[in-house]
């Protein structure tokens, strides 16, 4: 499509209207009001980047196990983009993909369910490609035309990035959960490194609701130890390990 608000609304109309296919991929060469995890905007200029969404149908993945499909798409992301970046591609908890200590895509998977059914996952990816200006107000973006110092079909990237995705969701299989995760794991930036992070409101309040002591200072220095079945993270602190869901931390970036 040409221009569009967002990929992931316009799947979501089409799987509403239920007409869609299962697999069926949308690519914008622009978006206008492009989604990022936890209500953010996703900035691309026009035809430079991939900005893709999956409608998919995880048959067989109960939702208690749904963090395996985030898992099986930041495995194909991160195979995709480090063919080309090298083997410094790593995957941010939960799933942004990143090239060292920098971003080079993100991730954001919508759910559709009818009653406890798992209709139709809509798995929005932006990756950057050909940007080389971003926003100020991002910490620490890059391109894979930063990294290589050439320029790419961004629509021949966005073919490729798919499939890629293909033998990674066909892993969607109880039996490949553990082999799955392990990888994802041993993918992870920051594993088994002390780095700086802050607990956020949600884990705060979280704590004080359960009576325990306030946290004094939110930012620490931290070890990531691993990432449970479920998704939440592993993360040392003080010699304790504590077990973060998605929203109650923040990597906090030193450049």
């Amino acid at each position: 499509m040409d221009k569009i608000d967002s990929t992931n609304n316009y799947a979501m109309e089409q799987v509403n209207t239920g007409q869609v296919t299962p697999g069926t991929a949308w690519f914008a060469m622009e978006q206008t009001a492009g989604k990022g995890q936890r209500g953010r905007q996703w900035h691309s200029p026009p035809g430079e980047n991939i900005m893709l969404t999956l409608a998919l149908q995880p048959n067989g993945l109960p939702l208690s196990r749904q963090f395996m499909l985030s898992v099986a798409v930041a495995l194909g992301a991160a195979d995709f983009f480090g063919k080309y970046a090298g083997d410094e591609t790593c995957i941010k908890w939960s799933n942004d993909i990143y090239w060292r200590d920098r971003k080079a895509g993100g991730i954001l998977i919508e759910n559709v369910l009818r009653g406890n059914t798992w209709q139709y996952a809509i798995t929005g990816m932006g990756i950057n490609i050909n940007q080389t200006s971003f926003p100020g107000h991002l910490p620490n973006p890059v391109s894979l035309r930063q990294i290589t110092g050439k320029s790419w079909d961004a629509v021949a990237m966005a073919k490729e990035l798919c499939a890629c995705l293909e033998p990674r969701l066909q892993q969607l299989h109880p039996a490949h959960y553990n082999e799955l995760l392990a990888e994802y794991k041993s993918r992870l930036f920051r594993l088994n490194e002390p780095a700086l992070y802050r607990l956020k409101e949600p884990y705060l309040q979280e704590q004080t609701g359960a009576g325990l002591p306030p946290v004094k200072d939110a930012y620490f220095q931290g070890i990531i130890r691993d990432v449970l079945p479920d998704g939440r993270l592993c993360l040392e602190k003080d010699g304790a390990l504590l077990q973060l869901d998605f929203g109650q931390v923040e990597f906090v970036i030193t450049r």
